[in-house]
């Protein structure tokens, strides 16, 4: 499916969908403008299943249906060993696909009652690609001190990313009541002395054709595990343009909601 079928079709829509990427390249600016990593990332909602419009399934990306993109939703109850995306455990651990309490919410916070990717410490996941890419997303919780992502173009390390990541650049898209926790990074302090862990749509993407990748390690470091859902995968051979790859408008809004959400935190923590 070409670009030409996320356009709008009126001039109230177009008017909609410009608004919307001008609001998203001035909130990108801002966070760009305190980070000095040349390979980026932002947190949104997500969206529901972008095919069935299931909202019991985790949240699944904004750019889903872009073209050059596949998406692992491990809703078959296994990881791929074959084709576009080929998912490998380095020990043969107590890693594996699953279903229970622990998997990511959906964009809304609903609960997920369907098979999610679930790292332990000890036993990567490694994820090598038929293609380099430029754009890998996911669903990203409920999050522990220690999630770990590192991108590799062949056996170079392009960056990697953590939790404490996510933290300092605004959080998570919510806490959820779903996912008790304790006081660590990921998880933030909510009414009754109570905590609960984050959860959010999480994109990463290269600002240059030098931040390509054909590698991710999943991994975990100290206790707690990973989850994630829903892996987006963008072939790409340069920049991935975050506010002009023109997801459908109603979709724009929600990345303004959630960037708004992030400058909003980080003019907090400024000020504070």
């Amino acid at each position: 499916m070409g670009l030409s079928a996320y356009l709008p079709r009126n001039t109230m829509q177009l008017r909609q969908l410009t608004a919307g990427i001008a609001a998203l390249a001035a909130i990108a600016s801002i966070l760009s403008a305190t980070s000095a990593q040349a390979f980026s990332f932002k947190v949104t909602d997500g969206v529901a299943n972008p095919n069935t419009g299931a909202t019991n399934q985790g949240a699944y990306s904004e750019f889903a249906k872009l073209k050059d993109t596949t998406t692992i939703d491990f809703n078959s109850g296994k990881a791929p060993t074959d084709g576009f995306a080929k998912y490998s455990f380095s020990n043969q651990g107590s890693s594996s696909v699953r279903s229970d309490m622990w998997a990511p919410v959906g964009p809304e916070g609903e609960k997920n009652t369907s098979n999610y990717l679930e790292v332990f410490q000890g036993d990567n996941v490694i994820i090598n690609l038929a293609k380099n890419l430029n754009y890998f997303g996911i669903d990203w919780g409920a999050a522990h001190t220690g999630n770990t992502y590192a991108f590799y173009n062949g056996d170079k390390l392009v960056h990697s990313f953590n939790t404490k990541d996510i933290d300092q650049a605004g959080g998570f898209a919510t806490y959820s009541a779903l996912h008790p926790g304790s006081n660590e990074a990921g998880a933030q302090k909510q009414q009754n002395g109570k905590y609960y862990q984050g959860n959010g749509y999480v994109h990463f993407y290269a600002d240059s054709k030098d931040d390509i990748f054909n590698k991710i390690v999943i991994s975990q470091v100290g206790g707690g595990g990973f989850e994630t859902d829903n892996h987006s995968f963008r072939e790409g051979s340069g920049k991935f343009n975050f506010t002009t790859s023109v997801p459908e408008p109603g979709m724009v809004a929600g990345l303004m909601t959630v960037g708004g959400f992030l400058l909003y935190q980080r003019r907090r923590a400024k000020a504070a």
